[in-house]
């Protein structure tokens, strides 16, 4: 049985930087559902089914198992027991998992390998419903936060360090109008799970986030 931890939190919270340190810290697979999501689409595309073939992805979705292991701490993703990392970044890839992300069907298949790694492997997720949602059974769940100032401030930092002109006010109100959506919407909501640890970074450091979520694991 895997022991899992389920870290959620609004956008700009930091939740995949401080998922990958803990994952490296402790040991722990960490579940990039973006890659797991890239490797349908390669099945998809290895079955000849374009894109627009709604009919075509809701069928392939069977046949499709996907995992991911680690090989000397570089994530390593499988589709149907066959390597394919190195194709996880191709174009047609990228285009085919924007697509067929939406569909109801790949969804509920990704869910469902989710929780089968979960429940073999030492894991760590990050997202908006994995505590209330994917995994409502996780061994510690951590809800991790930050004022929208500080989360406007660490896009803005970014964004300059790229040599990207932004707007500080502008980024502040795209992350409320997210957080808006997210704790809105019908389907697995953002919020709190009730038996969640609360962490809010606005005035910690990453090393100290780190710190405080290692210290609820075992």
């Amino acid at each position: 049985m895997g022991y899992n931890v389920a870290i959620d939190g609004p956008a700009g919270a930091g939740k995949s930087t401080i998922a990958k340190l803990v994952a490296k810290e402790k040991g722990y697979i960490y579940v990039d559902t973006g890659a797991m999501y890239r490797a349908l689409a390669v099945h998809f595309l290895e079955c000849g089914i374009r894109p627009e073939d709604t009919l075509g992805i809701v069928g392939a979705c069977k046949d499709a198992d996907v995992s991911i292991k680690y090989q000397d701490n570089v994530q390593q993703v499988y589709l149907n027991g066959k390597n394919v990392t190195s194709r996880l970044r191709e174009e047609s890839v990228g285009n085919m998992a924007s697509v067929s992300s939406a569909v109801p069907k790949v969804r509920e298949k990704l869910l469902e390998l989710q929780r089968g790694l979960a429940r073999s492997e030492d894991v760590i997720m990050d997202g908006r419903d994995i505590g209330t949602n994917i995994l409502p059974d996780a061994d510690v769940k951590i809800y991790l936060t930050a004022s929208v100032a500080t989360r406007a401030k660490r896009r803005y930092d970014e964004l300059r360090e790229k040599g990207i002109e932004c707007d500080y006010n502008e980024i502040a109100r795209d992350i409320e109008e997210r957080d808006r959506r997210d704790m809105s919407r019908e389907t697995a909501p953002l919020k709190q799970a009730e038996d969640a640890v609360l962490v809010d970074s606005s005035e910690m450091t990453i090393e100290e986030v780190v710190k405080e979520i290692i210290r609820h694991c075992r």
